[in-house]
């Protein structure tokens, strides 16, 4: 059990100091600069000893990625043509009559003649038939010209053919759909290589990023420039993006988007840690509705959680909330709570039986019940049947996320022991009882920090995470400062008997008498001594003997 220091609750990136008060100086860099196995990619595509014809790239299927890729190709002196829509039909050459006279207007795949064609996935796969003929002119094939409208059957068509080399550029879903149309999407007749979405972060890599963001200071925003401090707050922000202090996105979009809204409460040009701050508050403020509703709910006591006593198989679980049509993603508090009674040993999950439990929650759900069996080392099936149900959820749960807070839930009510309500839990577990790193941390963390805060700081509430899930950790300042001051906790654990004597105040096993599984052990041991009423079927059989 570690108690996480304010200084580990979001980056501080200390060690890059020295490379942050030098960027000035810096040479600025181009997204390329930062994809090594990309741009090493499309100079061997482009080169004569490659005889793949088609080089698939993944992610950056907007107009602006396509342009830079053939920025790119043509810094390689090639010639480049870019589709701009996603209509197939400006795929291919077509042809109208006018006055007898036949005109024709060539295609981008006959304008790329000798060069490279860049296009979106949508667009060669709007129709079946339009990649079929991209295929055919791929492979040599000559193709007759479409006709703008009906015309004379006895006009001759002119007839066209290509020889160029196609990058179709696309997300991961419809490059799963083009995988599964075209049988050569894996052989050698295509190449694969994607546009990396985020870069690790060093000592050495760090100088790099810091020259792409200069440079795309200079295109897009010339006017302005950020000093240390700035750079220094977009690599924590850039570390809350992709979750992972070691990592930034190499987003344009979330570049451009976070640095225009800083440059806005610029009045000298030079962006500061403030500026970006206020453009990040300020975006969640607009998009603050839903988390707020969700606050009221609880505050108002339609949505019962408890930051404050004890009780008995219930405990705080922590949810992320991803509601369609929302760009935030959002934390929750979750009620999560266990009853037992004398039966067979079943631990019903009731999300699983009313079908509002997906697949990963059911299989958290059997490992968490596996670790505890295994455990409590029984000869004969627990006396007890259990049932466990997130309060007052509506909607489908998936995930192992909560499978430590199911846990927790299962032994307090075994034992008897009551639960810490101050302090929330997130977590998957093995059968070995280890915990293992989750998703969404910044989320949670933060959706329970706002439900104490506005219930009332106790000074003992917080939240136990998985070790492992420290480095994802990049909290606002409100929740850092909170943690500075003593308000607000985080505990980081790696394993379930660390978990339990922070919830319960009890060892969760020992020689103790004291201990959870030794409390288990004695609530069984009483029940198996009960003299249990004989039954009507065992009198009648008596009657017989």
């Amino acid at each position: 059990m570690n108690p996480v220091l304010w200084q580990d609750a979001c980056p501080l990136y200390t060690d890059f100091q020295s490379t942050l008060d030098n960027v000035a100086t810096s040479e600025g860099k181009s997204l390329f600069d930062l994809q090594p196995r990309l741009r090493q990619t499309l100079q061997y595509f482009v080169s004569p000893a490659c005889f793949s014809k088609v080089l698939v790239i993944k992610d950056g299927g907007s107009l602006t990625y396509r342009e830079l890729v053939a920025n790119e190709l043509r810094r390689l002196g090639k010639h480049v043509v870019v589709s701009a829509d996603v209509r197939s039909e400006t795929l291919f050459d077509q042809y109208q009559v006018t006055t007898g006279n036949v005109e024709s207007k060539k295609g981008l795949i006959h304008q790329a003649d000798s060069g490279v064609l860049i296009t979106s996935t949508n667009t060669v796969l709007s129709t079946l038939v339009s990649w079929t003929n991209t295929k055919a002119l791929l492979q040599g094939a000559q193709l007759e010209a479409t006709p703008v409208s009906q015309v004379n059957a006895n006009i001759e068509q002119p007839s066209y053919s290509s020889e160029f080399k196609l990058i179709i550029i696309g997300d991961r879903e419809q490059l799963a759909e083009f995988d599964y149309l075209e049988a050569e999407f894996r052989s050698g007749f295509m190449q694969y290589t994607e546009l990396e979405s985020d870069y690790k972060l060093n000592i050495e890599s760090v100088a790099p990023y810091l020259s792409f963001v200069k440079q795309l200071m200079v295109d897009n925003l010339p006017n302005h420039t950020l000093d240390s401090s700035g750079y220094l707050r977009l690599l924590q922000a850039g570390a809350r993006e992709t979750e992972d202090k070691q990592y930034v996105p190499l987003s344009l979009d979330w570049h451009l988007a976070l640095l225009g809204e800083a440059s806005s409460y610029s009045d000298t040009g030079v962006i500061n840690e403030d500026h970006i701050e206020s453009a990040i508050m300020a975006k969640r403020y607009r998009e603050a509705y839903l988390p707020a509703r969700a606050v009221d709910d609880i505050l108002e006591g339609q949505v019962v959680i408890e930051t404050q006593g004890k009780q008995i198989g219930q405990v705080n679980g922590l949810t992320v909330i991803d509601m369609p049509g929302h760009p935030l993603s959002y934390g929750e508090p979750a009620r999560i709570s266990c009853v037992v009674h004398f039966g067979d040993g079943d631990i019903s999950d009731v999300e699983r039986k009313v079908e509002l439990g997906g697949n990963i929650h059911a299989k958290g759900m059997m490992i968490m019940q596996a670790f505890v069996s295994t455990e409590l080392n029984l000869d004969a099936p627990l006396p007890y049947s259990a049932s466990i149900v997130f309060e007052q959820s509506y909607c489908e749960v998936d995930g192992d996320s909560a499978s430590l807070a199911e846990l927790c839930s299962l032994v307090s009510a075994l034992s008897g022991y009551p639960i810490d309500q101050q302090i929330a839990v997130t977590g998957a577990v093995d059968q070995f009882g280890r915990v293992q790193a989750v998703g969404g941390l910044n989320e949670k963390v933060e959706g329970f920090y706002n439900v104490c805060k506005h219930q009332g700081f106790t000074g003992k509430q917080g939240v136990i995470l998985p070790k492992t899930n420290v480095q994802h950790l990049a909290l606002s300042k409100e929740v850092v400062n909170s943690i500075k001051n003593g308000q607000f906790h985080i505990w980081a654990v790696s394993h379930v008997v660390e978990v339990i004597p922070l919830l319960l105040g009890k060892p969760f096993k020992s020689e103790s008498e004291e201990s959870v599984l030794s409390k288990i052990a004695e609530r069984i041991e009483n029940f198996e001594k009960l003299e249990l009423p004989e039954t009507l079927l065992e009198k009648v059989r008596n009657w017989f003997v």
